[in-house]
């Protein structure tokens, strides 16, 4: 199991954070990744390395219903996002667009900087920095199987083929 550095940010993220309107001329993902958080640190995209995790509070992703913003977490290297709750557009882009995301209550016991393992298959993160381990209810296998295809056209493709 990979270990993943966390990103630790608070409630109520909305997508206009993740991904500013001015950029949402386009929709390549690497253009995306390199102003994701722009205006909230605007070192995230050059500092984030691949597999990475964001961990946040309640209500991650609330506000516009734009696709892009999982598309820029994801083309940024983002791994994963933990997080209290999510708002239920972004929960749905988010796996239509093949990034995994993980409601887990306990998300305050992680900090800035910790290093992560998570299990999707068993719902168990391990904090090896402060050696706790959480329980998240796992994801449904047709979820999963959007995140292991990266996402719902990818998937779709697999099965015309």
């Amino acid at each position: 199991m990979n270990k993943s550095k966390v990103w630790k940010m608070g409630d109520n993220i909305d997508t206009d954070l993740i991904i500013a309107a001015r950029y949402l001329s386009s929709s390549d993902p690497q253009h995306l990744a390199k102003y994701v958080f722009e205006d909230m640190d605007s070192s995230f995209a050059s500092s984030v390395q691949d597999g990475d995790v964001i961990v946040a509070g309640e209500n991650f992703g609330c506000g516009s219903s734009r696709e892009h913003a999982p598309i820029a977490l994801k083309a940024s290297g983002v791994k994963a996002v933990i997080a209290k709750s999510f708002a239920r557009i972004f929960y749905r882009n988010a796996f239509n667009m093949g990034l995994p995301i993980y409601e887990l209550s306990m998300s305050d016991d992680i900090s800035q900087d910790d290093m992560l393992t998570i299990d999707e298959q068993t719902g168990k993160i391990e904090n090896i920095s402060n050696k706790q381990v959480y329980s998240f209810s796992p994801i449904p296998p047709f979820m999963q199987e959007l995140v292991r295809s990266g996402g719902l056209m990818n998937m779709a493709k697999k099965r015309l083929d």
